[in-house]
């Protein structure tokens, strides 16, 4: 995950693109957008300490949050029991779970 928070701080002290970017471990190019979006939303350093990185994530990019997953949640607990029992496979449970999924849409 990209550290807004460590981006906006660095950025504020006078580092470049480039050795922020060093710093985090990212492209310029992230750091860039990273800027630019808090330019965008009226985000500037300092920001309060209750201020996480996930919601600053969910203010500069809100639709990446709304996208859910369309696949069905195994059922650990099931698959755990089940292979504790002899001839149980995570191939025969896999093929179970499959043919759920199809006749669930």
């Amino acid at each position: 995950m990209v550290d807004y928070k460590e981006i906006l701080r660095l950025t504020s002290m006078g580092y470049s693109l480039r050795q922020t970017a060093a710093s985090v471990g990212h492209s310029h190019h992230t750091v860039k957008n990273v800027l630019e979006l808090a330019a965008k939303h009226g985000v500037e350093w300092p920001i309060d300490e209750d201020v996480t990185n996930a919601e600053l994530e969910k203010l500069f990019y809100p639709e990446r949050r709304t996208a859910g997953s369309h696949y069905a949640e195994p059922d650990y607990d099931y698959i755990h029991r089940e292979l504790s029992k002899k001839g149980v496979t995570l191939t025969l449970l896999w093929n179970e779970y499959c043919e759920r999924a199809y006749a669930n849409g």
